[in-house]
């Protein structure tokens, strides 16, 4: 989690107005994110710190266009509290597609936006592109590594690749 509040203060690129009216293949989406995990802390000196971070849990999507309703999630993250947070994310939905994205963030004590750039996918989601990004809270955080948290205006949007088309059969006559 803290990898993801590392990720914090990226703002995603100005999408132009009427693009999603343009291109139909864009999908707008918000959502929250719910997430438990681990967490491994080391001090690099004063109050500098360092952690590796794993998460899992869901992903609740709304919009009239979004691309799915809910998702299971994985996020691994590297978070420097001086140099803010690096991450990929596996969004997998109930037909078993995944989407992968890179999270950065601020990962300071006074940010913790995180944004995200879809960076392709499987099935449906196969050549994905688009961004999304959101805050970080943590509702529990224990001496022993464990922490859970929650998401806070998730947004995006994503565009799907293009459609896969069947490969041909060997051997297969016109």
């Amino acid at each position: 989690m803290a990898a993801l509040l590392a990720l914090a203060g990226c703002e995603p690129a100005p999408v132009p107005a009427g693009a999603a009216a343009v291109d139909p293949e864009w999908h707008d989406f918000q959502g929250t994110l719910t997430a438990a995990g681990s967490r491994y802390t080391i001090r690099l000196g004063g109050d500098r710190r360092a952690s590796i971070a794993k998460f899992e849990g869901s992903v609740l999507l709304t919009g009239a266009s979004s691309p799915g309703v809910g998702f299971h999630a994985e996020v691994i993250a590297l978070t420097d509290s001086t140099t803010g947070m690096l991450g990929r994310a596996v969004w997998t939905d109930e037909r078993g597609d995944r989407i992968y994205s890179e999270l950065r963030g601020e990962g300071t004590a006074t940010g913790n936006r995180i944004a995200g750039t879809f960076l392709g996918g499987t099935g449906r989601y196969s050549g994905a592109s688009g961004i999304y990004d959101f805050s970080w809270r943590f509702v529990l955080e224990s001496e022993d590594g464990a922490v859970q948290g929650q998401s806070m205006g998730l947004k995006g949007r994503v565009r799907a690749g293009s459609p896969q088309t069947a490969p041909a059969s060997e051997g297969a006559r016109p």
